[in-house]
């Protein structure tokens, strides 16, 4: 039987929220094995003179965790 851990994170990007969202799974696969989920929880950006200046996307992942035997 699996145990699933979970961890919350913001990706940041100037293209989009699907690429933010990206960002914050590509750069948690560097140090998180076995990631087999991705929750979108909620997205913002951050405005500048009247412009998007950046894509917010706040994930959920869903990782399983490795038992030692």
């Amino acid at each position: 039987m699996a145990v699933i851990n979970t961890i919350e994170l913001e990706g940041i990007s100037d293209r989009s929220w699907g690429d933010a969202a990206r960002e914050a799974l590509r750069e948690a696969s560097r140090t998180i094995r076995q990631i087999n989920r991705l929750e979108v929880l909620g997205t913002s950006t951050r405005v500048e003179n009247g412009q998007i200046a950046e894509y917010r996307t706040q994930v959920r992942l869903f990782f399983e965790v490795e038992t030692q035997r």
